[in-house]
């Protein structure tokens, strides 16, 4: 179960973009909502969806979408199951650490 990982630093915030691998450059719609997978945002290193949730205790903002990685990070307690988005039926959270 493979998915891209993008880390951005900016001083002490660490951004971390995670995407299940079959959806990067895909486009999501539902209704009015309109969510492009950009390869710019979430492309990165292709890892095991258990090495990615790794980095989410290194990271202070998360931003993820896809059901392998989703689930994977609510299973492991980062993601409360009602804080999830649904678009076109594909899962996305953030998570914001203060």
């Amino acid at each position: 179960m493979e998915v891209y990982v993008n880390i951005k630093r900016r001083g002490r915030h660490v951004l971390l973009a995670i995407c299940d691998a079959d959806l990067l450059g895909k486009t999501l719609t539902d209704g009015d909502i309109t969510f492009t997978i950009r390869k710019e945002f979430y492309s990165g290193l292709k890892v095991g969806a258990d090495e990615a949730v790794n980095l989410i205790n290194q990271s202070t903002i998360v931003n993820m979408v896809g059901e392998k990685i989703v689930s994977r990070a609510i299973e492991r307690g980062f993601v409360h199951p009602q804080a999830v988005l649904t678009v076109s039926g594909v899962p996305h959270a953030q998570i914001v650490k203060m």
